[in-house]
């Protein structure tokens, strides 16, 4: 399960994490009011879909007057990003960056361990950063019966900040992430980027959390966030009745009785060069 970007800014605060001000606006005037509260010369505009992105799209915009705000904040009110329609976007301060970095936690298959990467190349997309120059990212696979404790924390905080105090606020952030990721049950916590801003001080500009679905009966509280695309209205539904679904963009619908037979459907669907339109596993028992 997703979570928009002003909700996962919202658990990052809760453990401490510094980010900036910010305003959930569903309306042009409303991100106006915002833009005259904050007090600042500059906000940035985002659009707040289950999506990334968003900037290359046109849904994140700086803006530095009231009428700047209230034209791009109906544009991109007015917009759809990868077929979801932005209905609510974010007025937030901007910062003034000195650097970017990008942090993230999720799971790795091969290690079969919670896995932590890290980059000085924040700000970009960590897939080409990962395709161009892999050595700039660090990888690190976390023993569960260790977790990240203060000496490794420090260990990767000191490889991107040799100075002790800005090392501790970065040590302090990764151990707040990892505690967020492992006490919530996600699959993917990440920050990109994760600013330096001008007065050294270390802000998470971005959020992103990814949950755990098989583990969201344990957080009520995590499933009072969940925010329904249509296609994951009905995909609920069908798990509600017991069924397995999961929408697609083609154009064959598939209705079989087994996983791994509606997977081996779908794959020669593919190979002859349809589409499927679903995967569906109505089960073996399933009744009319």
């Amino acid at each position: 399960m997703k979570i928009h970007e002003y909700q996962a800014k919202e658990i990052f605060s809760k453990y401490g994490i510094p980010v900036e001000r910010h305003t959930l606006c569903r309306t042009a005037a409303g991100a106006v009011a915002a833009y005259r509260r904050m007090g600042s010369d500059k906000v940035v505009i985002k659009a707040q879909v289950l999506t990334g992105g968003r900037g290359k799209a046109g849904g994140v915009k700086l803006v530095e007057n009231t009428e700047d705000t209230y034209q791009e904040a109906r544009n991109i009110l007015g917009m759809s990003i990868k077929g979801l329609p932005v209905n609510q976007i974010l007025v937030s301060e901007a910062v003034d960056i000195a650097a970017e970095y990008y942090v993230s936690f999720t799971i790795d298959r091969n290690t079969r361990s919670v896995i932590f990467m890290m980059s000085a190349s924040g700000g970009m997309d960590i897939e080409e950063v990962a395709r161009q120059s892999p050595e700039k990212i660090i990888r690190y696979a976390i023993d569960p019966f260790i977790g990240l404790p203060d000496y490794l924390a420090r260990r990767f905080a000191f490889s991107l900040f040799p100075h002790m105090e800005q090392a501790g606020r970065m040590a302090a952030i990764l151990q707040a992430l990892y505690n967020i990721f492992m006490e919530n049950d996600a699959s993917l916590v990440e920050v990109n980027p994760l600013a330096l801003t001008a007065k050294g001080i270390l802000m998470a500009i971005d959020a992103k959390i990814v949950f755990d679905d098989n583990a969201l009966y344990r957080h009520p509280d995590v499933l009072s966030l969940f925010d329904p695309t249509e296609e994951e209205k009905v995909e609920a539904d069908a798990k509600n009745k017991g069924f397995s679904y999961v929408h697609m963009d083609g154009n064959i619908g598939c209705m079989v009785n087994g996983a791994g037979l509606a997977m081996a459907t779908m794959d020669m669907i593919k190979l002859h060069g349809g589409k499927p339109a679903n995967f569906l596993d109505i089960g073996g028992s399933s009744n009319p």
